[in-house]
């Protein structure tokens, strides 16, 4: 018997995590995991107390029709990445690895090509994670070195004429 690799076990834990997501759009999950152990983990939903795009119905980008990656004041949710370094203590993320699944949430299915967006990128950064793995499809994932979001800055972008 085949056992599944630690990637994937760890990825499934954070596929099931985005089932937990109240997102209309996308159902984003992410677990931060250090030394084996699971230190947290994060969906996309609103805010604590505040209604969820899915209790009234409607998402606004999508009413909008803004793409994906724009106008994010817009959305109601706290990303799922931002969710579970709320949920950690700095200490325990320092080196850790945050996986993360992205899933529609019309056919439950695995979204290709999903990446972290700018603000997320910066928590990531912050919190001290070394690396960020993406599931593309049940079997595929990307592991990507955090500290290449610092020498790739996409925040730099258009701003002093670069």
């Amino acid at each position: 018997m085949e056992r599944v690799s630690k990637q994937n076990y760890y990825l499934d834990i954070a596929q099931t995590v985005a089932e937990r997501s109240t997102c209309m759009r996308r159902m984003f999950g992410a677990i931060i995991v250090k030394n084996d152990s699971i230190i947290s983990t994060g969906y996309n939903g609103a805010p604590r107390g505040r209604k969820n795009c899915s209790d009234l119905g409607i998402c606004m980008r999508d009413k909008l029709n803004i793409p994906r990656g724009e106008r994010y004041e817009l959305c109601r949710s706290v990303h799922a990445e931002a969710n579970a370094i709320i949920a950690a203590p700095r200490e325990q993320m320092l080196g850790a690895t945050l996986y993360m699944v992205c899933v529609d949430p019309k056919t439950h299915t695995v979204q290709a090509g999903t990446s972290s967006c700018m603000m997320c990128k910066r928590l990531v950064l912050n919190a001290g994670i070394k690396t960020v793995v993406v599931r593309d499809t049940p079997d595929t994932y990307r592991e990507i070195d955090v500290a290449s979001w610092i020498e790739d800055d996409d925040s730099l972008s258009g701003v002093f004429g670069y």
